[in-house]
Order: C-alpha cells, then structure tokens, then sequence
C-alpha cells in the first residue's frame, strides 16, 4: 500500500497496467538490469544537502540531511532512477532507486555491483 501523496503523473507501481514507460537515469552511472537492459546517466543528478556538526572528543561529528536539489518535476508517463539516499529523501511514487540489496543482484569477483533485477521504492 503506498501511503505517501501521489503526484497526478505518478505511475501505478507494482501494477500490470504500467507499461511503456519512459525511465530518466538521474544518477552517474549507467544502470544495467540483469535482463540486459541498461539506463545511460541523463546528466541530471539530484542531491540530498547535508550539514554537519564539529568533531567531538572522540572525532565524531552528527551529519543530518535536508532538502533534495535537482529532481526534475513530475512528468506523465515518467520514472526518475535515482541513488538511495535520494530515494529516501523524497515523497514521490515517480522516483525508484536501483535493487542493489536484491539477492538476484550481480555482482563481479571483487563485489562490485555488475547488474541489478529491477528497481525498488520505499513503501512508507
């Protein structure tokens, strides 16, 4: 059940209806499914600002995070991939990030991510 507001361009995630829909890569790299499928970068790469504190005795600061910057509007028949933090940061049901913690997730003999089987949303 999604619980966060919906934009009226939102597609209907986890439904048969969606398809044909246009993916934006508004992240660095390119994206590569597991099916073969790959997202080239947009150039487009929304931030999540931060702040931080001063360093304690124990060389510790407290970062917290604000707004996100750079996320295009909502756009009909459109979904934004975007990193993690981003995704978390944001109450749209338009952005999804990449399945990276997916067990089907492939990954090379350094561990370094190759493809992913799909995206994920954050359910709230």
């Amino acid at each position: 059940m999604i619980l966060w507001p919906v934009c009226p361009h939102a597609p209907k995630f986890l439904s048969k209806e969606v398809v044909n829909m246009k993916f934006v890569n508004c992240t660095p790299h390119a994206i590569k499914l597991n099916n073969g499928d790959v997202f080239q970068p947009s150039g487009i790469i929304p931030r999540v600002s931060s702040e931080m504190s001063e360093f304690d005795d124990n060389m510790i600061c407290r970062q917290s995070f604000g707004n996100v910057t750079g996320l295009p509007q909502p756009v009909a028949d459109t979904i934004f991939i975007v990193s993690a933090m981003v995704l978390a940061a944001v109450w749209r049901n338009d952005v999804v990030a990449p399945a990276t913690g997916h067990p089907e997730t492939k990954r090379n003999e350094k561990g370094h991510i190759i493809s992913v089987p799909g995206f994920v949303v954050i359910g709230r």
